[in-house]
């Protein structure tokens, strides 16, 4: 019952691909209908050889159809051949152009529902997981798709013209021939229930193999400087010897289909052969009908032999639509309700009304804040590490949700306003900002994609960029690499602040934008992040305390709580945990 269940499954999700196979109908259906005179003209070799063999070779007196010259039989034999290889090369072009097609639209379609991901998706998918489940399933899905259609009409069509020739040969002998069929065939209704999992993990172990990858990479320098090689070494051979556990149990469990087959047929061949001489001796057969038969035969038995050998990929096909569709009903929890408002323009204040949030349950990160930022104002966030700083300047522009309690931008939910409109108006500098391979205006102008160059040559000058640009000999049309590994990590901020500038949002929030920074670096950046706060509402993380003293108002957050808030001078009466922060920094700087 349950792979019942299992089976309509797969139905479904088969149903399910319908939407991005309609637009190229026509032509799958075409490279579908091809195939059934492809499989069809298999039997006129079987046909031509019963007359061939009982006019020449036996003579007994046969014709051939038509009453045509014997010489015709090879001749067309050649000729259907060479019109078989024609449909065949055409069928073969016309899967290739249809299923590239639908593999196009299942990926537009899996990287549209990506870019709806919120964050938390991000944070517990790897890398080498997206690339695997996003890339790599929709090419199996779709070719597989096509491929095991064509696979099917083909040999369902070729099938059943020969099982004709075999029931017009000799009856007898078909009969024979069907139950040696129906015997090759049932062992494969039992391998799909023992690869799926051995599949499934193999999905697992692939994504790992792409993630290791990346992650080598990336962390080239840390690899180097840590002396790291054989550590990884060692956990890529761990990868590998995964997969080859796994395809030597795949291997166990499936490859005993093809010679299992090949010895039911072999029993059905000689079945065919003792009883055919009998058949031929007591004159029930001619020879021509017995070589006929036996042609038909093996050509039938061939292809089902085969099966054997691309059935783990058929599943493999199975199981990537499968997962295609999981991703594709994944729920969506940060999204735009319906009718959402439109925010055009900050008039008040953003206030936090009893929030608290967690990452996992029954964790909580953040607990009970209420809090104010006054428009065009400064508000600096200071405390311990992990106390939940960054997730406070998170939640605003929604990377996730507030579980309980709510912040208000004007005194409307933010979950009220669209998405799109409510990150429009914020501006986000981040500690390690992201560069996009390309170039600098490249990265520059994802703040404003049609802005003047009077306006990327006033947000490079306010970003500190110029003099830096001047001396470039391609300016700021300079390739950057991959993540931008060619500029240093006060250039990459600067480049990010530039991209805010021209983004010119009414807030701005920095995550430790400077921490990252020598002391010479800082304080360009320092620089250009002051030209960045001007008329802004400003949300800034600071590890530097000497760097927010000017604030308009410090929040202390210490183990998801707030603990303190007001200016500089007043915390610093207080002689409270800020107090503490600040004359242990400072007593580390005079030391």
């Amino acid at each position: 019952m349950f792979q019942k269940i299992k089976d309509m499954h797969f139905v479904v999700n088969y149903k399910r691909m319908w939407p991005f196979i309609r637009p190229y109908w026509f032509r799958s259906l075409l490279s579908i209908l091809i195939t059934i005179p492809i499989g069809s003209l298999d039997a006129v070799i079987a046909l031509a050889l019963k007359p061939f063999m009982d006019t020449v070779i036996m003579e007994q007196g046969g014709s051939t159809p038509w009453n045509l010259p014997l010489y015709y039989i090879p001749v067309a034999i050649i000729g259907f051949t060479i019109l078989q290889s024609i449909l065949e090369y055409g069928s073969t072009y016309l899967n290739a152009w249809t299923g590239g097609k639908i593999t196009q639209e299942v990926q537009r379609r899996l990287y549209k529902k990506l870019m709806q991901m919120d964050q938390a998706y991000f944070d517990s998918h790897s890398s080498g997981d997206l690339a695997q489940r996003f890339s790599a399933d929709p090419t199996t899905a779709c070719t597989g798709l096509l491929a095991n259609v064509k696979v099917f009409t083909t040999r369902l069509f070729s099938s059943i013209t020969l099982i004709i020739v075999l029931f017009t040969t000799s009856w007898k002998l078909a009969i024979i021939a069907s139950i040696v069929l129906g015997g090759a065939l049932w062992p494969l209704a039992r391998v799909r229930r023992r690869i799926k999992d051995i599949v499934k993990k193999s999905v697992q172990v692939g994504a790992a193999h792409f993630t290791i990858f990346n992650e080598t990479h990336a962390g080239a320098k840390t690899i180097a400087s840590y002396n790291l090689q054989e550590h990884k070494k060692r956990q890529f051979g761990t990868i590998l010897t995964q997969a080859f556990k796994l395809t030597i149990k795949n291997t166990q469990r499936t490859a005993w289909l093809t010679p299992m087959m090949h010895i039911v047929i072999s029993i059905g061949i000689a079945g065919a052969i003792w009883y055919g001489s009998h058949l031929i001796t007591s004159k029930q057969m001619t020879a021509g009908s017995f070589v006929a038969f036996m042609t038909a035969m093996l050509m039938l038995y061939n292809p089902i032999k085969n099966i054997g050998r691309n059935f783990t990929q058929l599943q493999q096909s199975f199981m990537a639509i499968e997962r295609i569709f999981e991703i594709l009903d994944y729920p969506v929890p940060i999204h735009d309700i319906e009718n959402a408002i439109e925010l055009t323009k900050i008039k008040k204040d953003i206030v936090f009304h009893d929030v608290s949030f967690e990452y996992k349950p029954n964790t909580p990160v953040l607990e009970h804040i209420n809090l104010t930022v006054p428009k065009g104002k400064t508000v600096a966030f200071v405390g311990n590490s992990g106390g939940g700083k960054s997730t406070i300047v998170s939640l605003i522009p929604r990377f996730y949700d507030v579980q309980k309690g709510s912040i208000t931008i004007d005194g409307t939910d933010i979950r009220d306003f669209s998405l799109y409109s409510l990150r429009q108006n914020i501006a986000v500098v981040f500690q390690d900002n992201f560069l996009f391979s390309g170039t600098i205006r490249d990265n520059i102008l994802l703040g404003k994609f049609d802005a003047t160059e009077k306006e990327i040559a006033a947000a490079v000058k306010a970003a500190c960029l110029d003099e830096f640009i001047s001396e470039l000999d391609e300016g700021l049309d300079t390739n950057i690499g991959e993540r931008g590994a060619l500029l240093s990590g006060g250039q990459k901020q600067r480049v990010a602040i530039a991209r805010a500038f021209l983004k010119n949002a009414p807030i701005v929030i920095l995550d430790e934008a400077t921490s990252a920074l020598d002391n010479k670096s800082e304080g360009i950046v320092q620089q250009a992040i002051d030209n960045l706060m001007k008329d802004r509402t400003v949300l800034v993380i600071a590890h530097r305390l000497s760097t927010i003293q000017n604030a308009d108002k410090i929040v202390v957050i210490n183990e998801g709580k707030l603990i303190e808030e007001g200016t500089h001078d007043v915390l610093l009466k207080k002689n409270g945990v800020y107090a503490n922060l600040y004359n242990a920094q400072f007593k580390h700087k005079k030391n």
